[in-house]
Parts: structure tokens; C-alpha cells; sequence
């Protein structure tokens, strides 16, 4: 028998793994009350933190143990334990699979089934199972905006020098940004040279475009003067705004112009007529102007 044909017949007698199908979910946060702001601390925000709560049915089975969702944790970790039995999830992470809301469960899960302590194990691909909407007791999340991720850390953890550069080191990637006040999802960075406003609009794809193209056809997509619309991206299914600003002007000082801008996005969003002409135009040079984040 040739080889070919032995390895041939070995392959057929050889019980075949079901495979992990990894189906790409393009609004993995839908139906969480705050979807547009776990978009933002998702794509936009370097340091943030938030409590999680925990359904009734996991705090029977693992404790009622504190859950932090942090944007990003020590090496882009998916999820952290503490010594204490706090544990930590991160939005941002290296590995992933097509369905976000299902990596973060799983990372969830993996940390409350982990010795506290201990290091987190958690697979790149996890397979079907429980979603953040089936492992949360759901509700806005209560977020606080960090400078540092001095809050990865237990007190007296920057006494080793090692922890001490490798937390300046992340601190100095982090770009100043403000979560402003006067829109839901609405955040202020600076980056050299400009500054920026980014919102993570709550409305489906078609019908912010539509209101979005209508200020555009009259004029009043900026959002102040030395201002300019930059663009827009989509993010797990919603769209987001970004403009452009002078880099001297404080974020405090654009809570203001977002807040009429917000009005007159409003009165767009109420005008369901068609676009006319000028309307369809911009339309068209705002998906001109669309990147997609997955």
C-alpha cells in the first residue's frame, strides 16, 4: 500500500474534532442598556474603569465577588484576578474571536472559575456559550475616567521599580481624554498637534447617515468655529462622529457646542422626509469618508 493511500485511510479512521465556527456578531453590545458608551470604553477610551453586577444565578454559584470591567488590562490581558477576589475584565485585548459580547463573558467566566490570585487562563476562541447579556444583571454603567492605570494596581505595588517603569511606560501611551457631559458616549482627546470630539451615536447606521447628511447639506456639521467634521467610523454597528479641534481650547469648553449640536441633530433625526439632491450628496461624501473598526 502506497503511502498516500495509508495516510489516506489513517485520516478516515481518525474521529474528526467538530470545529469552532467563529461567526463575526456585528453588534455584539446590543440590548445593553449603555451600548454606545461600551462601544466608546471599547474603542476610544485609554483608561477607564466600571462595577460590573453579576446575575443572581453566578453569585450563587461563585460569591458575590467584585467585577471591574477596565478598558485595557496589564499586557492587553482579556481578565485578572486579585489576591482579594476582585476580579478584573478587559475590553481591550490582543485575541478575539467574531463575537466580542461572547469573548468578554467567557473571560468573565474563566476569572470567577480562577483561584483568586492566580493568573487567568482564557481561550482565544471559546465556542458557543453564555454572552455579556446573560452573565450581567444589565443597567448604565457607572464610569470613571483614569489618568493612569495606577488602579490595575494593590497598594504598595509601585515599591518594585520593575512594576514602577512598566506602569510609566503605559501611562505614557495614554493621550489625555474627557468624558464630556453633555452627550451620552461623547468623549474629548488630545492628540499632538489637534484635539478631537468622538461620538458614538445610540441611533442604527441608516438613520444617523440620514440625519447626519442633512446637517451636512445646510451647513451645520461643525460643532464651533476653527472646527472641522473629520469624519466618521463604524464601531460594532453604530456610527461615530469624529471632528476635529484647536488643540489649546480645554475639553470643558466644548461641552457647549456639543450640546446644540446635539440639538440640531435632534431636530435631523425628527426630519424623516427624504434627502433632496443636496441631502443625497452629502450622503454620499460622508460614506466617502467612513472606516469600519471591527
Amino acid at each position: 500500500m502506497s503511502k498516500r493511500r495509508k495516510s489516506q485511510r489513517a485520516a478516515e479512521a481518525t474521529p474528526k474534532r467538530e470545529k469552532v465556527r467563529d461567526i463575526f456578531v456585528p453588534r455584539p453590545f446590543e440590548g445593553l442598556v449603555d451600548e454606545p458608551e461600551w462601544i466608546a470604553l471599547r474603542e476610544l477610551v485609554p483608561a477607564a474603569s466600571a462595577p460590573l453586577r453579576l446575575t443572581p444565578a453566578l453569585v450563587e454559584e461563585f460569591g458575590d465577588r467584585p467585577v471591574t470591567l477596565a478598558t485595557v488590562l496589564p499586557m492587553a490581558a482579556p481578565a485578572m484576578t486579585k489576591p482579594d477576589g476582585r476580579v478584573f475584565v478587559g475590553l481591550q485585548r490582543h485575541q478575539q474571536s467574531g463575537d466580542v459580547s461572547r469573548d468578554l463573558a467567557e473571560a468573565l467566566l474563566c476569572a470567577l472559575r480562577t483561584e483568586p490570585g492566580d493568573p487567568v487562563t482564557v481561550p482565544p476562541l471559546p465556542g458557543p456559550g453564555p454572552r455579556l447579556q446573560d452573565v450581567l444583571v444589565d443597567g448604565p454603567l457607572e464610569i470613571t475616567m483614569h489618568d493612569g492605570f495606577e488602579f490595575w494596581l494593590d497598594p504598595g505595588a509601585t515599591d518594585d521599580p520593575n512594576v514602577q517603569a512598566s506602569l510609566e511606560r503605559a501611562n505614557a501611551a495614554i493621550y489625555p481624554t474627557v468624558r464630556l457631559g453633555a452627550a451620552k458616549a461623547a468623549y474629548w482627546c488630545q492628540v499632538p498637534e489637534k484635539a478631537h470630539v468622538r461620538w458614538v451615536l445610540p441611533e442604527d447606521e441608516d438613520t444617523a447617515l440620514d440625519a447626519l447628511a442633512r446637517l451636512g447639506a445646510a451647513g451645520t456639521l461643525t460643532i464651533g468655529d476653527d472646527t472641522r467634521f473629520a469624519g466618521m467610523f463604524r464601531a460594532h454597528g453604530r456610527l461615530v462622529p469624529v471632528w476635529d479641534l484647536p488643540e489649546q481650547t480645554p475639553a470643558a469648553d466644548w461641552e457647549e457646542p456639543v450640546a446644540q449640536f446635539g440639538k440640531r441633530y435632534a431636530e435631523a433625526l425628527a426630519d424623516t422626509s427624504p434627502l433632496d439632491a443636496a441631502g443625497r450628496r452629502a450622503r454620499q461624501g460622508l460614506l466617502g469618508r467612513q472606516l469600519t473598526l471591527r
